[in-house]
């Protein structure tokens, strides 16, 4: 079929909705009954709690019940117990939010406190190799990194990071009939359905999530944490629908974030630029009662395909809540630490930094083995040096200034792995010409709806008008979650899929039916256009089609899946992220100038939802460079900046220009549409960048996260 919506430029088509308050999010569903619960929150790191004094709570006027025995839930961890700061120890269920808020308040708990370390640095902790993790070596590291002319052998470190969507997490709880209802701030509906279903000790199918709009995520809402699963646990104890909101301060304490890291990345090369080895040893911050991990090592021993690599992942359990994905989980701190030593190596060779990742673009994937379905990486270099004007930049740090301001400029790759899940999805068309399409997905911000509208519409041959997406419902067809950037290869290969069979049932109906138009053509002659189904010599519509068989519509279930395709091909998107950054060397104040990147990320379904992906990860990728750490309090685990005045994020004032491209590439064996992920490539190689741009600005080489001004001074 002839592409007329893949590609346009289009607006959200939900952006009318979200502008005018007529989108509703979680915790906008007016819902007859409702009641309102706030959590208490422990205040040790570990320990029990030995007596909790409810009396005061209860006897406020508007106080319902508080409910402090959770021993019938499975959760993530134990309930008979403290394991973290913060940890739920009662929920204060009220008629009024107002009346709920100060009823936490008054509720006081005794705790049997144990010894606690939340500081993953602290001396005599041991770390742990994840069972997932394991250490991968190929060649002799070793010894080429000993042997190597030249080496680079760097500590690097990162901070805690937590997630701030504007959004905070928010549930509704309904029971009707030994049924749950929840309307809830998810990036997985079916997910969320699951995991609440086995927390409460109740069939999955009687379990329905609403998750049409979300407030943006990043990762914050993949797990289903405490709050959703005591939201159901209070609904089904009081009898009536309740409705929680964490706070802003809670948030920090209730669900995950991206660990701490501490990373050491050593290369060795030859002479002449070619990376001989690569060791790469990295340990993070996790909880003891889970183990969480993330690819970390994935770019360090896949990008430049150094014939010597050795990695070793651990993780350092504390008494702490478990991490969890955060955009670019894993890769992008990874990726921060390999592309730092790699603009490190560059200045030790005299070689331009674009010039060594050139000399180092290895033909198959090392690791596996396979062939790359597509690496556009070259491209991506010279469209990004070219439009960044590359060119213009001074080799010796330091040399370039603007009146007492040191400029520089720096650049790093960034490459995220082409994840896609199976998927399904069902496709409706009306006897009026629109068509419906259902999936059980999620858009927290990229535009999923609009774009999975587009490849629908193509495979079906409609306009955009007449056809909706329609997505946020555990009950629709299955989907994976909204995250690592799956959801446009996966949920959008199962709706084009799907589509393509719907049309070609319409197809083979009216060639069958001897009052069609189209009666006794060729199938593979027709084709559809706005609705019609054309030969060169006569047509049909959907809408006709339907109105001969007296149906008011007709719809089909289709599957799509990767199979084993990974088996077979090495499939990543690629970029290369330039950015220049001034100095103040008498403050040590840091400030962006401008970013640009060009990407390889296959098919661009949708140039302007694309475009603000890229300049959303950016920021992102500020953040982490300059701005974003958590701030811990280790006598008692209590995070300090628990806020978005404490906090900091970026501002518009830190984010003056913002660019990217896309370089024009289909990637067909990955996926029917020929997509590759997009959302978390975005914000990797940002973060290392701004930091080569540092260090091409000042001569000094920064390796901790973020750049703080008195590492400058």
């Amino acid at each position: 079929m002839a592409t007329t919506v893949v590609g346009q430029p289009l607006s959200r088509v939900d952006a009318r909705r979200k502008v005018t308050g007529t989108a509703r999010y979680a915790a906008e569903h007016r819902i007859e009954g409702l009641l309102y619960g706030v959590i208490v929150n422990g205040t040790v790191a570990r320990g029990t709690v030995s007596r909790i004094a409810v009396d005061a709570a209860l006897g406020h006027p508007g106080v319902l019940r508080v409910l402090t025995d959770f021993s019938a839930l499975r959760l993530a961890h134990p309930v008979d117990r403290i394991a973290f700061y913060g940890q739920p120890i009662a929920v204060v269920v009220a008629e009024t939010l107002e009346a709920a808020t100060h009823g936490a308040s008054l509720v006081e708990a005794t705790y049997e406190r144990q010894d606690a370390v939340t500081d993953f640095d602290a001396p005599g902790i041991p770390s742990q190799t994840p069972a997932d993790e394991p250490d991968y070596s190929r060649g002799d590291p070793t010894g080429a990194l000993a042997s190597a002319p030249v080496k680079v052998d760097l500590e690097l470190t990162s901070a805690r990071e937590n997630h701030n969507p504007i959004e905070l997490p928010s549930t509704i709880a309904r029971w009707q009939d030994g049924r749950l209802t929840l309307w809830d701030k998810s990036q997985w509906a079916q997910g969320a359905a699951r995991t609440v279903a086995g927390a409460l000790g109740i069939a999955v199918g009687d379990v329905r999530v609403h998750n049409e709009f979300l407030g943006g995520g990043f990762g914050s809402g993949i797990q289903t944490y405490d709050h959703v699963m005591l939201t159901a646990f209070a609904a089904r104890e009081v009898g009536r629908p309740v409705k929680v909101v964490l706070t802003r301060r809670q948030f920090y304490y209730g669900t995950g974030f991206r660990p701490a890291s501490r990373h050491r990345m050593a290369l060795g090369s030859t002479a002449a630029g070619r990376v001989s080895a690569l060791v790469y040893e990295v340990r993070i911050e996790n909880a003891r009662y889970r183990t969480y991990t993330d690819g970390l090592t994935d770019l360090p021993k896949f990008l430049y395909g150094a014939p010597n690599t050795r990695t070793a992942y651990r993780v350092t359990p504390v008494d702490v809540h478990s991490p969890a994905s955060m955009r670019g989980p894993g890769v992008a701190l990874g990726n921060f630490a390999l592309e730092t030593a790699m603009d490190q190596l560059a200045h030790e060779l005299a070689l331009d930094p674009v010039e060594l990742r050139l000399r180092n673009e290895p033909t198959q994937d090392e690791v596996t083995q396979l062939p790359f379905s597509t690496r556009k990486l070259r491209e991506c270099y010279e469209t990004g040096a070219r439009r960044f004007g590359w060119s213009r930049r001074h080799a010796k740090p330091g040399s370039r200034t603007d009146g007492d301001l040191l400029i520089g400029m720096g650049m790093a790759t960034a490459s995220y792995h082409n994840n896609r899940r199976d998927s399904s999805a069902r496709a409706r068309i009306h006897a009026d010409g629109t068509a419906e399409v259902f999936a059980a997905t999620a858009d927290m911000g990229p535009g999923t709806t609009t774009s999975v509208m587009q490849v629908a519409a193509d495979a079906l041959g409609l306009p955009a008008s007449a056809v909706t997406f329609r997505l946020g419902d555990s009950s629709y067809p299955t989907a994976p979650l909204h995250a690592a950037a799956c959801t446009m290869a996966s949920v959008g290969s199962a709706a084009h899929t799907t589509c393509n069979a719907l049309r070609a049932e319409f197809i083979r109906r009216a060639v069958a039916d001897s009052n069609s138009p189209l009666h006794g053509a060729n199938p593979a002659d027709v084709q559809v256009r706005d609705g019609y189904l054309e030969t060169s010599d006569a047509r049909d519509s959907y809408g006709d089609i339907l109105r001969r068989a007296g149906l008011p519509s007709l719809d089909i279930t289709g599957n799509w899946g990767p199979g084993d395709a990974d088996s077979k091909i090495s499939t990543y998107g690629y970029g290369a992220v330039f950015a220049e950054v001034s100095v103040d060397p008498l403050l040590g104040l840091v400030r962006i100038r401008r970013i640009f990147a060009a990407y390889d990320v296959g098919r661009v379904i949708s140039p302007k939802l694309a475009h603000s992906q890229a300049i959303g990860g950016m920021v992102g990728g500020i953040g982490m460079a300059l701005l974003e750490g958590t701030v811990t309090d280790h006598r008692d685990g209590r995070i300090v900046n628990a806020s978005l005045a404490d906090y900091l994020v970026p501002v518009n004032a830190d984010v003056p220009e913002l660019n990217a491209a896309f370089i024009n590439t289909e990637d067909p064996q990955a996926d029917p549409i020929g997509v590759k992920g997009l959302g978390e490539i975005t914000i990797v190689g940002v973060a290392p960048a701004i930091g080569n741009a540092v260090f091409n600005a000042t001569g000094k080489r920064l390796t901790d996260l973020p750049i703080r001004p008195e590492a400058l001074l």
